[in-house]
């Protein structure tokens, strides 16, 4: 488990963003600003640091294969900024070749942001691979790190059945017993989407279970909204039942 105290980034509860947080969505205006991708490639081998983080960052933006080997390299340089933006660049451009590297820079990066960085990008590979070091990070992380690690593990439903099962217990045991409300409702959310791919099982039952527990208990009104959000998203009748039933007696 990491030390919070131990982070110079990422040193209390409340800090959950990243600099990269605020990109700027694309637009058209955007679209035709982008840099030159093999201008960027070239960049990404420069010896002044400065010069390597915007080159990876604009591969935030760019979809572009060839870089995918360059960013993976990065993970592991000197400076941190390099490795966030290295990070995010592999969440753009995913590769089931980034899996194991990024796995590797998850368990030995003391930095916060990139932690975070990494299990987005984790995600969006959408391997199995990432199911267990994902799961790890929400028990174990700081809170960003573990913001972001439920809503990676929500792409297990792209993976296949087995990977949802897998990915179903961590989210619940974290939407029971997270001090943080942000990570309980990313929880939430995710619970959702991994429902939709299950049938009626044990799994499944268990997991509508806690949705109905979070959305008639906990303290938070935000994770009882998007623990509500998601049993309507799933339509499971228990909960649309209570859902109802509550709303009658004027719960909210």
């Amino acid at each position: 488990m990491y030390d919070e105290d131990d982070l110079s980034l990422l040193d209390a509860e409340v800090e959950l963003e990243s600099p990269l947080d605020k990109i700027e969505p694309l637009t058209a205006e955007s679209e035709e600003a982008k840099p030159d991708p093999e201008l960027m490639l070239a960049l990404l081998e420069n010896p002044q640091p400065q010069q390597r983080m915007l080159a990876a960052r604009a591969f935030c933006d760019i979809e572009y294969p060839r870089a995918t080997p360059h960013l993976i390299r990065l993970l592991t340089d000197t400076c941190p900024l390099v490795r966030v933006s290295a990070a995010y660049g592999l969440g753009r451009n995913p590769s089931p070749d980034a899996v194991e590297p990024l796995i590797a820079q998850l368990h030995q990066d003391w930095n916060g942001y990139v932690r975070k960085g990494v299990v987005w990008a984790l995600g969006n590979c959408r391997d199995r691979r990432s199911l267990a070091p994902l799961a790890d990070a929400l028990k174990t992380d700081i809170s960003a790190v573990r913001l972001w690690a439920a809503s990676a593990l929500a792409q297990m439903a792209d993976v296949g059945y087995e990977a949802v099962l897998g990915a179903i217990p961590p989210l619940i045991g974290a939407l029971v017993k997270d001090p943080v409300a942000a990570v309980r409702s990313n929880c939430a959310w995710a619970i959702g989407q991994l429902c939709r791919e299950l049938p009626s099982n044990v799994v499944y039952a268990t997991a509508i279970d806690a949705l109905i527990q979070a959305f008639a208990e906990d303290q938070d009104l935000g994770v009882r909204e998007d623990a509500k959000a998601s049993l309507l998203g799933v339509g499971d009748p228990r909960g649309l039942q209570l859902i109802e039933t509550l709303e009658q007696e004027g719960w909210f």
